[in-house]
């Protein structure tokens, strides 16, 4: 059984995130642990699978906005995903 790292999830790459979760998901697969150990990892679980959702979502969003300048030059433009546009 793996212990989660101390780092707050909202400060995980998502790399980091997504091993966490890999691990938490196998922990919980083999089973005998604790019933409170199991809902407190399965609760890390689901805050870790909504933290790697996000940063897909913003990683998704820059490739989207990406823009072709003048001469062919892509560059992209940095965008939050409250403020991104639809290009539709």
């Amino acid at each position: 059984m793996t212990q989660p790292t101390d780092t707050p999830i909202d400060r995980l790459s998502f790399d980091d995130a997504l091993g966490e979760l890999q691990r938490a998901v196998a922990d919980l697969e083999t089973g005998g642990l604790p019933l409170e150990r199991s809902i407190a990892l399965y609760e890390r679980g689901v805050a870790l699978h909504e933290r790697c959702a996000s940063l897909l979502s913003e990683a998704e969003l820059k490739v989207q906005q990406l823009v072709t300048r003048a001469g062919g030059a892509i560059a992209a433009i940095d965008v939050r995903p409250d403020e991104a546009v639809d290009a539709e």
